[in-house]
Parts: structure tokens; sequence; C-alpha cells
């Protein structure tokens, strides 16, 4: 009975653990990949999407909406992510879980 109440106490403080970590990590935009990306977005004139509900660093984006690759040009600090241009703004999302790890404002 122990063993078992071990066992699960044990699990639960790892997986505790990792949600904590994936929370507290940051993405770091600089001012000038800023640019970068605002430009990028207005001159390959990115169509927008909807997205209901609220959307807020960590929030999942709905399966309907389409994920786009990041280009090059943002360098390679962001080739594991994906993107979206909403509200005048683009989403970084890790496309593993579609959680958004940055807003580009």
């Amino acid at each position: 009975m122990m063993r078992t109440l071990f066992i699960a106490a044990t699990a639960l403080s790892i997986a505790v653990g990792t949600q904590a970590f994936a929370q507290t990590a940051v993405i770091e935009v600089s001012p000038e990949q800023r640019t970068t990306i605002r430009e990028y977005v207005v001159k390959q004139r990115v169509k927008p999407v909807l997205i209901p509900g609220e959307v807020r660093v960590g929030a999942p984006i709905p399966q309907d909406v389409e994920l786009v690759t990041v280009p090059p040009i943002w360098g390679p600090q962001y080739n594991r992510y994906q993107y979206v241009y909403w509200n005048d703004r683009v989403l970084l999302v890790d496309p593993s879980n579609r959680n958004v790890v940055h807003i580009v404002e």
C-alpha cells in the first residue's frame, strides 16, 4: 500500500513539475526581430484568422485554425514554431500542442 502511494506521489510530482517548466519557458523576441516579423506579415499580405474565445500565451489555438510555417527570414530560433496572424498580432505557436508561446504585437 505504501509503495503504491509513493509511486503515485512521485508520478504526480513529475507531471506537475513538467507542466510548471513548460509554462515558464519564455520566447525572447528582440525589437529588430519584431520589426522583421511585422514587415513580413504586411509585405506578404498574410490573411488574418478569426479565433473565438480568449487568446493568451499558454492557451491552445483551436484545431480548425490553420497554422503556418515560420519563414526562415524570422531566424533559426523560431523554426520549431508555427504562427497565426490574428487581430493585428502574430501568434507564435508550438505545433506539438498548439499552445501560444509568444504574441508579437
